[in-house]
C-alpha cells in the first residue's frame, strides 16, 4: 500500500466516525426533543456534519471514492447510544462525550501517520480536533448541570 492509499484509508475511517457521530447526534436529540439542549446538541451534530463535508472533499481532491455509511462504527454507536437513552440523559451525555473522546483519540492517531497528507493534518488541526474538544467542554458543562 502507497502513502496514497494510506491517506485515504485513514480519512475514509476518520469520514466514518464522523458519520457516525451525525447518527448518534440525531438519535439523542430524540431523547432531549423538549429540553433546553436540543439547540446544544443540533449544534454539534452540524459541526460533525461539516467535518464529514471537509473529509468528503479532501477524499475528493485525492481521487478517492468517499465512504457513504458509518460501517461497524455507526452499529456500535447506535448501541451505545440506544442503551444510554434507555437509562436517562445524563448516560446519554456520557456516551455523547465518550463518542468525543473516541474520535479525538483517532484523529491524533491521524496527525502522528507520516502517510497521511500535511494538507489534511492541518484541516485536522485547526478545524476537526478543536471542534471535538469543544464538543467534550459543552457535553461535560450539560452533565454537570444535570
Amino acid at each position: 500500500m502507497n502513502a496514497t492509499d494510506e491517506c485515504i484509508d485513514v480519512c475514509n475511517s476518520l469520514l466514518r466516525g464522523e458519520l457516525s457521530a451525525v447518527e448518534t447526534y440525531q438519535q439523542a436529540m430524540e431523547k432531549f426533543r423538549d429540553q433546553p439542549e436540543l439547540s446544544t446538541l443540533q449544534q454539534i451534530r452540524a459541526d460533525h456534519q461539516d467535518s464529514v463535508t471537509a473529509l468528503r472533499t479532501h477524499l475528493a481532491e485525492m481521487g478517492a471514492e468517499a465512504s457513504t455509511d458509518s460501517g461497524a462504527w455507526g452499529g456500535f454507536a447506535k448501541a451505545v447510544e440506544g442503551s444510554a437513552k434507555l437509562l436517562g440523559e445524563s448516560p446519554a451525555l456520557a456516551a455523547l462525550s465518550a463518542g468525543e473522546e473516541h474520535g479525538i483519540n483517532e484523529y491524533k492517531s491521524a496527525l502522528e501517520n507520516p502517510d497521511v497528507m500535511e494538507d489534511i493534518k492541518g484541516v485536522i488541526r485547526t478545524r476537526l480536533l478543536p471542534a471535538l474538544d469543544r464538543h467534550v467542554t459543552v457535553l461535560e458543562g450539560l452533565r454537570n448541570r444535570r
